[in-house]
Order: structure tokens, then C-alpha cells, then sequence
């Protein structure tokens, strides 16, 4: 027998539970901005996808009005830093809510890296980041979804094999529901079926 839920009846905050524990496993966007000031700041976003590839364009969205949205409206530019499961501690430390004006790169010990193209600081033991300048943000209800044109990619070659970013060496994290978190499971492999083929 299944539970019915009418959004329309139910308060946001059950509705957010139902959802990101049904929507998983979500990957990490762990977005580093720069203020207008001068501040750094570093915080985890897993409502994170790829909106296109030609232009090269990905997206997070920011649930209420975070300092991650602030700062690249601020400053037009932001860093999607890979989240991977030997930062656990740092990358849950930097979701804290820290004062405005507070840099999570200090707070939790995260070390730093310039960027390349963008004025906005890179973690540096993250295997893969990508350097984002803003291409449009979309407001949809409690939520602004950011989307950013991607302009340089740096990925360390520690983590590559055969030109390729190696999924079990960069062991990426992701969010599931409530305080869970996911670390790479099995993987299994399959080739796409032409439609000739079928039959």
C-alpha cells in the first residue's frame, strides 16, 4: 500500500525529506566563491548536474539565500571543486552556517589553490575542479538555481587513466537523505544497445 503526499497540503520541510531521500544519490558541487570584499568562502551543494556541453555549462542550486549565490552574483565567478571521500570531515565541516564575512578554506582547514581563469580559489587536493563564470540563474521559488559557463578544467593527472578521470581512484561522495552520505558502491558496466542491433 502506498503513502499518498500532496505538496499542496504538506509542510516544505517534509516535502524536502521525502525528496532528497528519494532523489539520490546526488553528486556534490563543492563551490568555492570569492566576495566582493576580498572573503573566500567554500560550501557543499548537492542539488548539482550538468545543464550542457556545448557550451560546456553546469548548475547548482542554492536553497535559500547561501553566501555561495551572494558572492558569484557579486562577482560573476565560482569553482566547482570534485568532493571526494578522503575530505568527508572537511567537506561536512564546510556546510556549517559560518558568519558572513567567514572563510571556510580558514575555518576548516582547507588549503587553497589559485585559479587559472577566475579570481577564485581552487581546493587544492581536490582531483578535478571546475573554473565557472555565470552565465544565467533562474529564481524558482525558495531556490535559485546557478548556472555556469565552464571556461577552464583542471584535473589532476594523478587521478587520470588512459586520457580518462578514473572514477575508483577520484571516489567521489554524494548525498542521500537525512544526515547520509554515499561513497562509491560497485560499478557495473554496459554498452549502449544501437537500435539495428535490437531484435
Amino acid at each position: 500500500m502506498r503513502i499518498d503526499v500532496d505538496p499542496s497540503l504538506t509542510d516544505p520541510t517534509s516535502v524536502y525529506r521525502l525528496l532528497t531521500a528519494t532523489v539520490v544519490p546526488r553528486p556534490i558541487a563543492w563551490v568555492s566563491t570569492v566576495s566582493a570584499d576580498g572573503t573566500d568562502n567554500l560550501a557543499p551543494h548537492s542539488f548539482f548536474t550538468i545543464a550542457s556541453v556545448d557550451p560546456p555549462v553546469v548548475q547548482f542550486t542554492s536553497v535559500g539565500r547561501k553566501d555561495s549565490l551572494r558572492n558569484v552574483e557579486e562577482t560573476g565567478q565560482f569553482v566547482v571543486n570534485l568532493a571526494p571521500e578522503g575530505l568527508f570531515e572537511q567537506i561536512n565541516a564546510t556546510a556549517t552556517d559560518f558568519p558572513r564575512g567567514t572563510s571556510e578554506f580558514d575555518a576548516c582547514g582547507v588549503v587553497r589553490e589559485p585559479g587559472l581563469r577566475v579570481k577564485v580559489p581552487r581546493v587544492a587536493a581536490s582531483p578535478v575542479a571546475l573554473e565557472c563564470e555565470l552565465h544565467s540563474t533562474v529564481r524558482i521559488g525558495d531556490s535559485t538555481v546557478v548556472f555556469g559557463r565552464v571556461v577552464h578544467l583542471a584535473v589532476d593527472e594523478a587521478y587520470m587513466t588512459d586520457g580518462h578521470p578514473e572514477i575508483t581512484l577520484m571516489r567521489p561522495l554524494t548525498r542521500l537523505g537525512k544526515d547520509e552520505w554515499g561513497t562509491l558502491g560497485g560499478i557495473r558496466e554496459i554498452s549502449r544497445v544501437p537500435y539495428q542491433g535490437q531484435g
